[in-house]
């Protein structure tokens, strides 16, 4: 926090059509291919010459029809049982690969994540005038954060000019254990993944699951004191939240409960963003 002479502002909370449409389309970016010659085709699996690595994206390849046991990997990719079980408990260690409930092997988080990040740079480009918007309509500072590992990073934010704020730069690392983007990074994880988040952190079950109901997440002094959020998830084309977007400030003018007065607003911005990332998708 940044302590000012406060400048206090009331803004408008509610959105209209316009309100965050600040440019006429999103910005698309052109995906380049690459061709396989078919010297390196044999079947439908491609060989690289790497024995490992061919190998661990054949059980990469299985697991995205859906969840497998030991002995289905063995028998989708014809790997020997112990080969298949290394490369499926180290691709585990990596988050490549989790388990579900049954104790079958499934496709990890970690994707997602590198999703996320492959498409920063298209969220990036829509983001700036968005969290203008924002910034424009509540007085209040502005931010997008996404997950990396257990912690979140901020990669994109506008500040109030003056005033008490809450000050977040680009590149800051913050918990997942507390905060209204934590709990939309959170809330639409697997299980598992939802349950390890949820051992130390401030919020609850009960409230994540509030959280999945309504689309939009709200805090009060729960990641720092004296400071209140609200936040609304990214989407990326596939639906998978890849990124939360946020206001933040003083308690005293957003109150404890935000999102009373600025959730329209905040989920306006994460859904315009959504979009643009899915038609930028298309256009590809």
């Amino acid at each position: 926090m940044r302590w000012h002479n406060p400048v206090m502002t009331s803004p408008s909370a509610y959105p209209n059509d316009n309100d965050l449409r600040p440019y006429d389309s999103p910005v698309s970016t052109s995906a380049s291919t690459k061709n396989i010659k078919n010297s390196d085709i044999e079947g439908e699996a491609i060989h690289s010459g790497v024995g490992v690595l061919d190998k661990t994206v054949r059980i990469l390849d299985a697991l995205e029809s859906g969840p497998a046991t030991l002995g289905q990997l063995v028998s989708s990719t014809g790997l020997a049982r112990p080969t298949a079980h290394r490369l499926a408990i180290a691709l585990e260690r990596h988050r490549f690969v989790l388990r579900d409930l049954h104790g079958r092997f499934v496709l990890g988080s970690r994707f997602a994540e590198l999703a996320a990040a492959a498409g920063e740079d298209r969220l990036l480009t829509a983001a700036g005038p968005i969290l203008q918007t924002l910034l424009d309509r509540t007085g209040e500072s502005a931010q997008i954060f996404r997950r990396q590992g257990e912690q979140r990073v901020c990669i994109s934010a506008v500040e109030r000019s003056s005033g008490l704020r809450d000050s977040i730069p680009v590149g800051a690392m913050l918990s997942m254990e507390a905060g209204s983007a934590a709990q939309i990074l959170l809330a639409w994880e697997d299980s598992d993944r939802v349950h390890r988040g949820l051992r130390h952190a401030k919020f609850t079950a009960a409230k994540l699951a509030a959280v999945r109901k309504r689309g939009w997440a709200e805090s009060s002094s729960e990641r720092e004191r004296g400071v209140s959020s609200i936040s609304a998830p990214i989407r990326n084309a596939s639906g998978n939240v890849i990124a939360a977007i946020s206001i933040s400030g003083p308690t005293q003018r957003l109150t404890s409960t935000p999102g009373r007065h600025f959730a329209p607003l905040v989920m306006a911005a994460g859904k315009y963003l959504s979009d643009s990332l899915v038609k930028a998708s298309n256009s590809n």
